[in-house]
C-alpha cells in the first residue's frame, strides 16, 4: 500500500490510501487474493478477462453512452443508469463478459464452490459522470457523486448475510477506464478480524436498513445519522477514516461482499466512467433476488439473441442462468424433445441432457 496525491474536482489535493490489483494466472485467483476476499471483504485483481473483450465492451458502450461534455449526459446520474444497459444485451460483448468462464470459475473459488451452482443475479453496466461547474447546486440528498458509507444487502436481499465465515454472493465492479483520468475511486473498508469494531453484528447502522431514512449523498446521510443516532455518528466517522481506494485501470475487477462497507466517491470535473456490476450467489441463496428483469422476458425478439445466447452457452454458463442442469428431475423425454424443438435450430446440443438419462 502506498499513499499518493489525488486531483479531485475543485483541483484541491486529498490523500488516498491506494490499493493497487494483483494479476491472475489465467483462470487461477492468487491464493493471497482468495484469502483477502474471505477475511477482508474484497480483492483487486488484473488481467482475469481477455483484453480483446474489454477493448469490445469499451467500444460498445461508448457506442451506447453520451461523452460527459453533450447535455444528454445531464439525463444520466442515477446508479445503473436507469436499466439501460443490464443483461441480457443485445450486445454480444456485454453478454459474453458476464457470462466468461473465467468469471465463472473465480467467483467460484471465492464461495468455494463449483460454476454450476452459481447463479446470475445482477449485471448491468452504467455510466458515472463528474460535476460540471454550477453543478453542486443541484445535488440532492438522493445524490450518488460522494456517496454515504453503506453496505449492498439491503436491495440484493430479503434477509440479512449469514454469518461472515459463509458468504453467499460475489459482488464486482469491472472498471473500463483509468481512475488517474476519470477520478471516481471505490472505497472499500477492511474487515481486522472478528472483533473488528468497524464490523459489528448485525450489520445495520447505515441510512436506509431498518427504520433510517435511505439518503445517498454522504453530507446530508452523516448530518441525518448524527441526529437519528448521534452515539454512533463518530463511529461512522471511523469507517470513513479507515477507507481504501482501488487505482483502477481498464479490465480491472473489484470483488466484495454484501456485507462490507464501501462507497463511491467524486468523480474529476467533467468526466465519465464506466462500469459493470455484477452479482453472483450461490444456488441455494435464494433469499437474494435478481434484480433486473428475468432473463425470459428477452424472448420473442426478432433477432432471437437470447434463443441464440442460450443455445450456444456451455452448461455451466445456463446453469447460472437457472437452466436445468443435466442431472435434474425436470428431464425426461418429453421434456428433451420439447428443449430440442424449441432451441434446436440454433445450435443447441441436447445430447449431454440425454446421457445424463442414458438415452442416445
Amino acid at each position: 500500500m502506498s499513499t499518493k496525491k489525488y486531483q479531485k474536482l475543485d483541483n484541491s489535493i486529498m490523500q488516498y490510501n491506494w490499493i493497487t490489483p494483483s494479476s491472475c494466472s489465467q483462470h487461477q485467483l492468487p491464493a493471497a487474493q482468495i484469502e483477502q476476499w474471505q477475511q477482508k471483504g474484497f480483492c483487486f485483481v488484473s488481467d482475469l478477462l481477455p483484453s480483446d473483450l474489454i477493448q469490445a465492451l469499451i467500444d460498445d458502450a461508448n457506442q451506447h453512452f453520451p461523452k460527459p461534455d453533450s447535455e444528454a449526459a445531464a439525463d444520466i446520474s442515477d446508479f445503473g443508469s436507469g436499466g439501460r444497459f443490464t443483461f441480457p444485451s443485445r450486445t454480444v460483448s456485454f453478454n459474453k463478459m458476464t457470462l466468461h468462464p473465467a468469471l465463472l470459475s473465480a467467483i467460484a473459488q471465492l464461495l468455494k464452490t463449483k460454476e454450476n451452482e452459481l447463479r446470475l443475479s445482477q449485471a448491468d453496466l452504467w455510466a458515472k459522470y463528474g460535476r460540471r461547474p454550477g453543478d453542486e447546486a443541484k445535488a440532492s440528498i438522493q445524490d450518488n457523486a460522494d456517496q454515504r458509507i453503506h453496505v449492498d444487502y439491503p436491495n440484493h436481499t430479503i434477509a440479512h448475510p449469514s454469518p461472515w465465515g459463509r458468504p453467499e454472493a460475489v459482488e464486482m465492479i469491472l472498471y473500463l477506464d483509468d481512475v488517474d483520468q476519470v477520478g471516481g475511486p471505490t472505497a472499500v473498508v477492511p474487515r481486522d478480524g472478528a472483533d473488528d469494531p468497524r464490523y459489528p453484528w448485525p450489520i445495520v447502522d447505515s441510512p436506509g436498513i431498518g427504520d433510517l431514512r435511505y439518503i445517498n449523498d454522504r453530507t446530508n446521510a452523516e448530518k441525518y445519522f448524527s441526529q437519528q443516532r448521534p452515539d454512533l455518528a463518530a463511529w461512522r466517522q471511523s469507517l470513513y477514516a479507515a477507507e481504501q481506494h482501488v487505482r483502477f485501470k481498464p479490465g480491472d475487477i473489484l470483488f466484495y461482499r454484501h456485507d462490507v462497507w464501501h462507497r463511491g466517491t467524486p468523480m474529476n470535473t467533467g468526466q465519465r466512467r464506466l462500469v459493470t456490476n455484477i452479482t453472483y450467489r450461490k444456488a441455494e441463496a435464494e433469499w437474494i433476488s435478481t434484480l433486473h428483469t428475468g432473463w425470459a422476458w428477452s424472448a420473442y425478439r426478432d433477432d432471437k439473441f437470447l434463443e441464440k445466447l442460450i443455445a450456444t452457452s456451455n452448461l455451466d454458463q445456463r446453469a447460472v442462468l437457472g437452466f436445468p442442469q443435466p442431472e435434474s428431475n425436470y428431464w425426461c423425454p418429453e421434456t428433451l424433445a420439447a428443449i430440442e424443438a424449441r432451441y434446436g435450430m440454433f445450435g443447441f446440443d441436447i445430447q449431454p441432457y440425454k446421457q445424463a438419462m442414458n438415452l442416445h
